[in-house]
C-alpha cells in the first residue's frame, strides 16, 4: 500500500528547482501578498543558497522593493532577504566574498536601488530604517567608493543620512553613524556635503546626551571618529567648524572631564578607560588641525588659544590621575598648538602648572612629616623636570612627548633659542647644581647611562641639538662655555672637547649606544657648516685617532654608533681648512691611510640603510608595550634623520675632494672658507701692494719738498712780474692815448664811406623797383589766360554731366517700366495659377465627398483624383517655368542696377553731386526689388 502511494507522489523538488520556482513567482506575481508568500520561501534559503537566491531572484527583490516600499511587513521581509545573502552561514557550501561583490555591484549600478533604500529612511518604523541602514553599510563595505557617489549624487540622500542622528532610539542612531563614518572617510565633497547639513551640532547633541567624556561609552567614540573623517586634511571644513563656534565646545569638554576628576568622588575605576579613550580621541580630533604647514594652522592654532583649549590641555597634561597615554597625546597637542607661531611660543612660556616632582615637603611637625599641596612651577620647568629627571620606563612617552613640546617651543625662533641657551649656560656655570640643566648633564658625566636611564642624556643631546641647529648664533654662544680655571692651573676644556671626550669615554666603557648617538647628534649639527666649531673639536689632536679607532673597530652588531663616527669624520674633514690645528691635508692623510675609503663609505652606507635610519617615518617612536621591562627602540631625533638623509650623498662624497680646496660656508651673511691657493696669493698680492704703497709714499715725500722750493722760487717770480706788471700798465696808458686820436680818424671816415653806400643803395632800390612792375604786368596777362582756358574746360564738363544725367534719367525710367511690366506680368501668372489651384483643390474636395457618398462611384472618384493631381503637376511645371522667367527678369534687373552704380561713380569721378532725393529713391526701389524677390520665392 506504502508503496503505491509512494508510487503516485509526486517527485521531490531540490532546493535550486524550489529556488527558481519562488523567483519566478516572485516575478510574476501581480498581488502583494503573492510576492510575500514567494519572498517568505526565498527567506528561508537566502543563509544556505545565497548564490542560487541571488542569481535568480535578486533583481525581483529590488523590484518588489521599490513597488512594496510602503508595506512595512514586506519590505522588512525583502530587506532582511537582502541582508541574508550579504552574510550567508560560513558552513554554506556557495559562501563566497565574491557573492557581496556581486550584490554590490548590481545596487550600485543604478542609481535608483540606492534611492530607494535611501526613501525608507523616510518612514518611522524602526526595523525599515534599522535594516536599509545595515544594507547600505554592507554595500558600502564591498563597494566604497561607488556607494560614496550614489549618496552623493541622490536628492536629499545626504540629508535622510544625516536625519537618522535626531532618531531616539539607539540601534538606528548608531547604525547611521557608523554608516555615516564609511562614508565619510575618503570623499572630501561628501564630507563638505555632511558638515553643511548641521552634523556638527548633531554631533555635539549625541554627545553631551549620552554623558559627553567621562560618562559617554562607545558611541562617543563613534562620535569623534566621525568628526575627525569630517576635519580630517579638509580646511573647508575645519574653517566652517572654527567659525561656527564649535571650538569653544571643544574646550568644555575638557574643562568637564578635569572638573569631574578633580571632583570629591573622583572618577570610578570602570569608567576610567572608556574616559581615557574619549579624551585620546577628542585630543587627536585637535591634532587633526594642526598640521605642519597647513593653510589654516595659523588660524587653527590662534582660535585654541583664545577659547583656552591650551590650558585645558596642560591641565590634562600635567594632572597625575590620568593615564600616560593621554598625557603624552595631550604634550604632542600643545606642541602642535605653539609649534611656528612666535606670540603662542611667548605666551605659553609665561604658563604655570603643577610640578611634576610631587607636593612641596612641610617642616616636620612633632616628628610628623606633612606633605604639602602641590606647587606651581613655569612651564618650561615643568617640561624639563618631567623629560630630563624622571627615570621610569612606563612614562617614557611622557618623557618624549615633553621633549616635544620643548622643542615646539623652540622651533623657528631664534630669540627663543638663544633666551633658553643663556639661561642653561648661566646655570650649568652658577655654583647651584641643576639636575634638569641640559649642560650639567651632556658635560658633566653622570653615571645614569650606566644607571639604566640612558634617556636623561639623551634628551638632553635631542635638545641641545635643536638649540644648535642651523643658528650660528646659538653655536657661537655655545662655545663660550668652558670647564677649569686657567688662572688657578686647571686645564681649560671647551664645550665641543667635553663632550667629545665624554663621547670617546662613553663608547670605550660600552656605555648604552642611545648616550652616545645623543652626544653623536649634538657634534653633527654643531660642527656643520662651522669652521670654528671644526677648529674647536680638532685642538684636541687624540679626538680624532679615537674617532678613526671608533670606527675601524670590528663589531658586526654595533653599525649605529661606527656609523655616525664616521658621518662626524666626514663633517670635521668637509670644513677643515688648512689652518686648523690638525690641518686639512693631514686629515686627507688619516683618512686615506689609516681608515681608507672604503671602509668610510661601508660604515656611512650601512649606517643610511640601518632599519631605524632607513624605515624611521614608519616606526613608532614610542614605548613598545610587548617589550616587558626593556628600552624602547626610540635612538634617534626626527630633525636628525632629516639632516643626515638629506646631507648623505654630500658627506660621503667628502673623501673625494681635494685637500687643497676649502668649502666656503656662508654664516649670518659671512662667507667662511675659499680656496687656499686663493688666500695665499692674495696674501702675496697684498705684500705687494704694501711695498709698492711704501715706496710711493717715500715718493710723495720727495715731490713735497721739491714742491716747497718751487713755491718760493714762485713767490719771487710773483714779485718780479708786479714790477714788470707796472711798467706795461704805464705804456698801456700811452698807448691808450694815442688809441683814442686813431679812433677818431676811422670814425670821421666811416660816416663818409657810409653815406657814399647809401646813395648807391637808392639808386639800385629804384631800378629794382621798375624790373618788378613789368614782371607783374606780364604775370597778370598769363593768368587772365589760364583763367580763360579754366573756364571753358569747366564748361565742357558740365555739358558732359548734363548729358550723362539725361542718360540716367532715361536708364532709370526704362528700369523702372521694366519692372513694373514684368511685376505685372508675374501678377497675372501667379493669379491664375492660384485660381486653377484653388479649381483643382474644389475638384479634389468633391471627389471626396463623392467617395464618401457611395462606394460604388470609389474608382471614378479615383480616377478623377488621379486626372485632378496630373492637373496639378502640370500647374506646377507652369509656375516653375513662371519662376523661371521671373528670376531671368531679375537678372537683367540686377545688370541695369549694376549698371547704373557704375554710372553714378562715374559722375561722382566727374566730381557730380548726386541728390538725396536720387539716393533715397534709389533705397526704396531696392526695397520694393527685395519685397518682390521674397514674394516670389
Amino acid at each position: 500500500m506504502f508503496r503505491i502511494l509512494e508510487a503516485q507522489a509526486p517527485a521531490k523538488q531540490t532546493a535550486t528547482e524550489t529556488i527558481n520556482t519562488l523567483s519566478s513567482r516572485l516575478q510574476s506575481a501581480t498581488l502583494l501578498e503573492d510576492r510575500r508568500a514567494a519572498i517568505l520561501g526565498l527567506r528561508s534559503f537566502a543563509k544556505v543558497y545565497p548564490a542560487s537566491v541571488a542569481s535568480g531572484a535578486l533583481r525581483g527583490l529590488i523590484s518588489s522593493l521599490g513597488k512594496d516600499a510602503d508595506d512595512v511587513d514586506t519590505a522588512k521581509v525583502i530587506l532582511e532577504t537582502l541582508l541574508m545573502l550579504f552574510n550567508p552561514d560560513e558552513s554554506s557550501p556557495e559562501a563566497s566574498d565574491d557573492i557581496a561583490l556581486w550584490l554590490a555591484d548590481e545596487f550600485t549600478q543604478r542609481q535608483d536601488n540606492i534611492t530607494v533604500l535611501l526613501d525608507l529612511l523616510d518612514n518611522r518604523d524602526f526595523y525599515s530604517r534599522l535594516y536599509s541602514l545595515q544594507l547600505i553599510s554592507a554595500i558600502s563595505t564591498a563597494r566604497p567608493e561607488r556607494t560614496q557617489e550614489c549618496v552623493y549624487t541622490a536628492p536629499l540622500g545626504v540629508s535622510r543620512l544625516v536625519a537618522v542622528l535626531e532618531d531616539k532610539r539607539d540601534a538606528v542612531r548608531s547604525e547611521g553613524l557608523l554608516l555615516l563614518i564609511a562614508l565619510t572617510s575618503s570623499s572630501p565633497d561628501l564630507q563638505k556635503l555632511v558638515a553643511f547639513e548641521n552634523a556638527f551640532d548633531h554631533i555635539f547633541s549625541i554627545i553631551d546626551s549620552d554623558g559627553s567624556l567621562t560618562h559617554g561609552g562607545i558611541t562617543i567614540e563613534h562620535c569623534l571618529s566621525f568628526l575627525a573623517n569630517l576635519l580630517r586634511l579638509n580646511v573647508s571644513n575645519q574653517s566652517y567648524f572654527r567659525e561656527t563656534g564649535w571650538v569653544s565646545k571643544l574646550s568644555k569638554l575638557l574643562g568637564e572631564a578635569l572638573r569631574e576628576q578633580d571632583s570629591p568622588n573622583g572618577v570610578a575605576d570602570w569608567v576610567q578607560h572608556q574616559r581615557d579613550k574619549n579624551v585620546w580621541g577628542l585630543l587627536a580630533v585637535l591634532r587633526l588641525f594642526l598640521g605642519k604647514g597647513g593653510l589654516g594652522t595659523q588660524a587653527n592654532q590662534l582660535s585654541f588659544w583664545q577659547n583656552g583649549v591650551l590650558v585645558q590641555i596642560l591641565d590634562i597634561a600635567f594632572h597625575r590621575s590620568f593615564d600616560n597615554a593621554i598625557k603624552a597625546e595631550a604634550f604632542f597637542t600643545c606642541a602642535d598648538i605653539i609649534r611656528g607661531n612666535g606670540a603662542l611660543q611667548e605666551g605659553f612660556a609665561q604658563r604655570s602648572v603643577l610640578s611634576p616632582m610631587g607636593h612641596r615637603p612641610i617642616p616636620q611637625v612633632n616628628g610628623h612629616s606633612q606633605k604639602g599641596p602641590a606647587h606651581q612651577v613655569n612651564v618650561i620647568q615643568g617640561l624639563l623636570e618631567l623629560a630630563l629627571t624622571t627615570s621610569s620606563n612606563d612614562e617614557f612617552d611622557v618623557r618624549l612627548s615633553a621633549c616635544e613640546c620643548i622643542k615646539a617651543y623652540l622651533y623657528g625662533h631664534a630669540p627663543i633659542r638663544l633666551h633658553f641657551l643663556r639661561r642653561a649656560i648661566e646655570g650649568h656655570i652658577s655654583d647651584d647644581y641643576e639636575k634638569d640643566n641640559i649642560l650639567t648633564i651632556l658635560i658633566e658625566e653622570s653615571d645614569s647611562a650606566r644607571g639604566g636611564d640612558p634617556y636623561r642624556p639623551w634628551m638632553a643631546a635631542v635638545l641641545l641639538f635643536h638649540l644648535l641647529y642651523e643658528d650660528h648664533d646659538a653655536k657661537g654662544l655655545a662655545r663660550s662655555v668652558t670647564e677649569g680655571d686657567a688662572e688657578g692651573g686647571e686645564e681649560v676644556v671647551t664645550c665641543i672637547q667635553a663632550l667629545s671626550a665624554n663621547l670617546i669615554s662613553g663608547v670605550q666603557r660600552a656605555d648604552d649606544g642611545r648616550v652616545s648617538i645623543g652626544h653623536l647628534m649634538v657634534l653633527c649639527a654643531w660642527l656643520f657648516e662651522d669652521p670654528d666649531a671644526v677648529n674647536d673639536f680638532l685642538g684636541e689632536g687624540s679626538n680624532v685617532q679615537s674617532l678613526v679607532q671608533l670606527v675601524t673597530q670590528e663589531s658586526h652588531h654595533k653599525i649605529l654608533v661606527p656609523g655616525l663616527c664616521a658621518f662626524l669624520l666626514g663633517i670635521i674633514y668637509e670644513f677643515s681648512t688648512k689652518d686648523s690645528p690638525v690641518p686639512r691635508a693631514t686629515l686627507h692623510q688619516i683618512f686615506t691611510m689609516r681608515l681608507g675609503r672604503e671602509q668610510y663609505t661601508d660604515k656611512i652606507t650601512k649606517l643610511r640603510e640601518h632599519t631605524l635610519v632607513r624605515d624611521f617615518e614608519v616606526l613608532p617612536q614610542r614605548l613598545d608595550s610587548t617589550k616587558l621591562g626593556g628600552l624602547p627602540d626610540v635612538y634617534f631625533d626626527s630633525t636628525f634623520v632629516d639632516f643626515l638623509k638629506d646631507n648623505f650623498s654630500r658627506i660621503m662624497r667628502a673623501v673625494d675632494r681635494d685637500p687643497g680646496i676649502e668649502i666656503p660656508v656662508i654664516a649670518n651673511g659671512i662667507q667662511k672658507g675659499v680656496a687656499r691657493e686663493l688666500v695665499d696669493s692674495l696674501k702675496s698680492q697684498v705684500e705687494d701692494r704694501t711695498q709698492a704703497l711704501q715706496k710711493v709714499e717715500s715718493e710723495i715725500l720727495n715731490l713735497e719738498q721739491k714742491l716747497g722750493q718751487e713755491q718760493a722760487d714762485n713767490r719771487k717770480a710773483k714779485e718780479s712780474a708786479a714790477l714788470e706788471l707796472g711798467r706795461i700798465r704805464s705804456v698801456n696808458e700811452a698807448l691808450q692815448r694815442n688809441h683814442e686820436e686813431d679812433l677818431q680818424k676811422i670814425n670821421e671816415e666811416n660816416r663818409r664811406t657810409r653815406f657814399e653806400m647809401q646813395q648807391v643803395h637808392e639808386k639800385s632800390m629804384r631800378s629794382l623797383s621798375d624790373e618788378m612792375r613789368e614782371s607783374k604786368d606780364d604775370s597778370e596777362a598769363a593768368a587772365a589766360k589760364i583763367r580763360a582756358r579754366h573756364d571753358a574746360e569747366i564748361e565742357d564738363f558740365k555739358g558732359t554731366v548734363q548729358k550723362l544725367e539725361n542718360e540716367l534719367e532715361k536708364a532709370n525710367k526704362e528700369h523702372v517700366q521694366d519692372l513694373q511690366t514684368a511685376h505685372e506680368e508675374y501678377s497675372l501668372k501667379l493669379s491664375t495659377l492660384e485660381s486653377r489651384l484653388q479649381r483643382a483643390e474644389d475638384k479634389a474636395i468633391d471627389a471626396e465627398a463623392r467617395a464618401r457618398a457611395s462606394e460604388a462611384k470609389l474608382e471614378e472618384a479615383e480616377s478623377e483624383a488621379q486626372n485632378a493631381l496630373e492637373a496639378l503637376d502640370k500647374k506646377e511645371e507652369e509656375r516653375n517655368s513662371v519662376q523661371t522667367e521671373l528670376d531671368d527678369l531679375l537678372m537683367v534687373l540686377a545688370d541695369v542696377e549694376e549698371k547704373r552704380v557704375r554710372d553714378k561713380k562715374r559722375l561722382k569721378a566727374l566730381g557730380q553731386q548726386i541728390s538725396d532725393a536720387e539716393d533715397e529713391r534709389d533705397a526704396d526701389e531696392d526695397a520694393d526689388e527685395a519685397d518682390e524677390t521674397e514674394i516670389v520665392h
